[in-house]
């Protein structure tokens, strides 16, 4: 299927015109891998989110989280908009923030408790970091602190 149509497109694929000339070190072989033959397209089990600059989904992708709940709500929203655009990508930050909450509730569910200090690092951080531990859950503290003084003062007026 030819991508002509696309500005740019395949613009590495004329040696001459190569910006890494005279640095790169030539084996003959370079402009081979244009000309490759694609791997078989991967089986499609569930549901794919993919750009919607693709006409498709990649031949191959990740399958260990599929978009689920709340997260994967929001992963679907996300992708309705551009990579170019900051919907998208602050869409997918908030999903992955909403999908770790969600994950401490699933674990809740199962009956396993969360041991915070450890999945973040905390107890690497307060072996071999101990000042900067210390200086970042300060600076948190103060941060959080500032927050709640100047909400419940918006409050009260």
């Amino acid at each position: 299927m030819p991508k002509d149509h696309i500005p740019g497109w395949g613009i590495d694929a004329d040696p001459e015109n190569d910006p890494t000339y005279p640095m790169k070190i030539w084996n003959g072989a370079d402009y081979q891998r244009i000309n490759y033959e694609k791997p078989p397209q991967q089986r499609v089990k569930m549901e794919v989110l993919h750009s919607i600059e693709r006409p498709g989904i990649t031949r191959v992708f990740g399958t260990s989280t599929p978009p689920k709940g709340l997260s994967g709500s929001i992963r679907r929203w996300a992708y309705k908009y551009s990579e170019a655009t900051t919907a998208h990508w602050m869409g997918l930050i908030l999903a992955d923030r909403v999908n770790s909450v969600e994950g401490i509730i699933d674990d809740l569910k199962h009956g396993t408790i969360p041991n915070f200090f450890e999945e973040r690092g905390w107890s690497a951080e307060w072996k071999y970091n101990r000042a900067g531990f210390i200086k970042n859950a300060l600076t948190g503290l103060l941060v959080t602190s500032a927050v709640i003084v100047l909400c419940t003062k918006k409050n009260r007026k």
